[in-house]
């Protein structure tokens, strides 16, 4: 799949589905020469939710480093840096009281995808319709009814279930990047409170990671079944 298909693939998903924002071009990259001439580092640091948020309102393109990325839950999960061992363990959420006990908070850690610590140099941001690159992962923001459309379409040859592996916590990074670049299978997210206190999606919207290797067809069953 070259550049100008996958343009062509950003443009006509968000016309298929109605999609209020642009797919979020993201691609992990394991040297900083494989950033595209032209894409800019991000002016400051910032969280990955709010990222995607900007891209997919405003078109913005931008890489960023590991310190560029001001969540470092959400950095840790995508490769670009070690997890403190606090979050690792769940210590960090267990004292913020979203869980009864240490376990639950260390079980719940223990359980969410991660790209290996200190594989990805930077991560690249772009709305998919003018990408500059072939990403890794596409995440969409949209309404259920839109969630469920996609899932239809991303069904519509193979079959089987879509992938919803959520806890509520480090949704757009962990569910949304790194699950469906580690598992090369769409997943579902929610979202967590960060990514809802920090952007702007709305509470009637929810996420979806799509890796590479399923976007093709992804794009031929949507036509088919809501191009009309």
């Amino acid at each position: 799949m070259d550049i100008d298909n996958i343009r062509k693939i950003g443009t006509e998903l968000k016309e298929t589905y109605k999609l209020k924002t642009s797919p979020v071009a993201v691609k992990l990259v394991s040297s900083t020469q494989e950033i595209p001439e032209g894409i800019e580092r991000i002016q400051e640091p910032t969280r990955h939710c709010q990222m995607i948020d900007n891209v997919r309102q405003t078109g913005t393109s931008f890489y960023t480093l590991v310190e560029d990325q001001k969540c470092k839950g959400g950095a840790s999960v995508m490769g670009l840096r070690e997890m403190d061992e606090k979050l690792a363990k769940g210590e960090v959420y267990y004292k913020l009281g979203a869980f009864e006990t240490s376990n639950a908070a260390r079980r719940t850690m223990q359980k969410v995808p991660r790209v290996p610590a200190n594989s990805v140099k930077a991560v690249i941001y772009e709305p998919l319709e003018k990408a500059e690159f072939i990403p890794d992962v596409v995440v969409l923001i949209g309404t259920p009814k839109q969630m469920m459309q996609i899932s239809q379409s991303l069904l519509y040859k193979q079959g089987g279930r879509i992938n919803a592996d959520f806890a509520g916590k480090q949704s757009l990074c962990a569910d949304g990047v790194a699950e469906p670049y580690m598992s090369g299978q769409a997943c579902v997210t929610v979202g967590c409170g960060g990514s809802r206190k920090h952007t702007q999606i709305n509470e009637d919207e929810m996420a979806m990671g799509i890796p590479l290797e399923q976007f093709e067809d992804l794009a031929d069953s949507a036509e088919k079944m809501f191009g009309k």
